[in-house]
């Protein structure tokens, strides 16, 4: 989970916009400068307008990077992100990135990963799945949602789903899907997790990998202002190893952590 030094901040070119749901968009866009050194895990703030409004930065996970473009999966909750799924191609916006540290995908002792995600948490899990195949390293894919509508698993493989209402595959959450099929996922050897979604589902993981001894890392979701640790806008508590109370910012300190870290 090393954390990547080189930060820039460029004027990038929207290649592609394209929806995947009624609200969420994967937008491409022509940014080399961050792209080359982009890691799993890493996220970028973007000014989505050049006008005062917006006036803060908007945070995103890197859903997928070929050494140029970067592609960015963007829920449209408010004006910001609404005005970024609807700006036409050849916009450009002001990017600042690659932040954060990123998931430790040359890290030994497993032969499977399981990446667990839940709604517009899989948004990481396109890049991460990449970079793992290319160690060989097995991928196993389980996507959690409300209902079958918010199950997003654009371009990822061997994808299992749960859902709430079951209305898409295990009816459950996909925490308990992870408990169900933990069985036949271990028969090839040491598995590690790594998570992205929203804060209850990834304290239920926490919590399940400590108590059956899974290494996991987690990414987590906050409201960032500016994506360098000056505003203090991301801070987030943490149990420390020692069992005491802690915090840590999460675009510096995170946005991924070991399971063991989150104060449940």
């Amino acid at each position: 989970m090393s954390i990547t030094k080189t930060i820039a901040d460029v004027r990038a070119s929207i290649v592609r916009s394209r929806k995947i749901s009624c609200d969420v968009s994967i937008i491409t866009l022509d940014c080399p400068e961050i792209a080359v050194c982009a890691r799993p895990g890493n996220f970028v703030n973007v000014k989505v307008s050049d006008t005062t409004q917006p006036l803060l930065r908007r945070p995103f996970s890197i859903h997928d990077s070929d050494g140029r473009h970067l592609d960015i999966m963007v829920k449209s909750v408010g004006c910001g992100t609404a005005i970024f799924c609807n700006a036409s191609e050849g916009t450009d916006v002001s990017v600042l990135g690659p932040l954060g540290n990123c998931f430790d995908t040359q890290a030994s002792g497993f032969r499977k990963a399981i990446l667990v995600s839940g709604g517009i948490g899989t948004a990481p899990m396109r890049f991460l799945e990449k970079s793992l195949a290319s160690r060989g390293i097995e991928v196993v894919n389980l996507v959690g949602g409300r209902t079958r509508e918010d199950l997003l698993s654009e371009n990822l493989s061997a994808c299992r789903f749960a859902t709430d209402d079951g209305s898409e595959g295990f009816m459950g959450t996909v925490v308990d899907l992870l408990a169900a099929e933990l069985p036949g996922l271990l028969e090839d050897g040491p598995v590690k997790i790594f998570s992205c979604g929203p804060t209850p589902m990834l304290k239920a993981l926490a919590r399940f990998c400590r108590e059956n001894g899974f290494p996991a890392e987690l990414s987590l979701e906050s409201v960032m202002g500016c994506g360098i640790g000056i505003c203090y806008g991301c801070s987030v508590e943490v149990q420390n190893p020692d069992g005491s109370a802690g915090t840590i910012l999460l675009c510096k300190d995170g946005p991924v952590i070991d399971a063991g870290l989150l104060a449940l």
